[in-house]
């Protein structure tokens, strides 16, 4: 039989091997174009070695590129970053000032109705206490006139009618305004109780009908008289009605 002369099909792994066999070849020859600290002799033709030599450069020039595009674009993140860090900052402060500024009118209207509640308080407190007035004390001068305002002042309090004429009246009769003024000389005298004071009144007529909150003096002439009116008012209905001794 005839001997098959063609050769055989190259497989994937041959193709493969033959691959890496050219690209040793390739590099040994770019080596050998390198020159050295050592003199090495530079083989092949003088293109080969410039074509070399300017992919070299080419490649760093590549490779520089290359960086600056990515230092170029890591400064733009950043500063990109840097933006929104600021417009986040400024966006928080814009929310926290639009925050107070809606807060402040609930703060004030609270803060006014605590000032009113605290006000009520107070005069809810004020209309509690009971208002101390002062009362300024009536003063009387030391003189007839005045001792029988006094009188008529009592004599309103407790109860007891009489004006001041009808006091006047009778005083001026039984003793001519004089409140040391005794009787040695009458039936009571006689009998050993003489009428003493403005309105000569015996001592035991003056115990009997003697006014709360006067002397106990038979001539103080305050006690004389509020005792006398007194008397007169149980036995006459008011001293306005004695015109003579009584």
């Amino acid at each position: 039989m005839p001997m098959n002369t063609h050769s055989p099909a190259l497989t994937k792994h041959h193709k493969i091997a033959l691959a890496g066999v050219a690209a040793l070849g390739a590099a040994s020859i770019a080596f050998s174009a390198v020159p050295s600290s050592a003199g090495t002799t530079v083989t092949g033709s003088p293109e080969t070695a410039a074509k070399v030599v300017y992919g070299t450069e080419q490649i760093k020039d590549v490779k520089g590129s290359v960086t600056d595009q990515l230092a170029l674009q890591n400064l733009k993140v950043e500063a990109i970053a840097a933006q929104q860090k600021a417009a986040g900052a400024h966006a928080l402060h814009v929310a926290h000032v639009q925050h107070v500024a809606a807060q402040a009118p609930k703060q004030a209207a609270a803060t006014k109705a605590v000032d009113a509640r605290t006000a009520q308080q107070a005069v809810s407190r004020t209309a509690q206490r009971p208002q101390v007035q002062q009362v300024v004390a009536k003063t009387y001068s030391n003189n007839l006139d005045g001792w029988i305002r006094q009188a008529l002042d009592i004599m309103k309090a407790k109860g007891i009618p009489g004006s001041y004429s009808g006091l006047h009246r009778n005083i001026m009769r039984e003793s001519s305004g004089n409140p040391m003024a005794i009787n040695n000389w009458d039936i009571n005298a006689i009998n050993g109780i003489p009428s003493k004071g403005l309105l000569q009144v015996i001592p035991p007529t003056f115990s009997a009908y003697h006014v709360a909150g006067t002397s106990w003096d038979i001539y103080n002439p305050v006690a004389n008289i509020t005792a006398a009116a007194n008397y007169a008012a149980h036995r006459y209905g008011s001293i306005d009605n004695v015109n003579s001794a009584y």
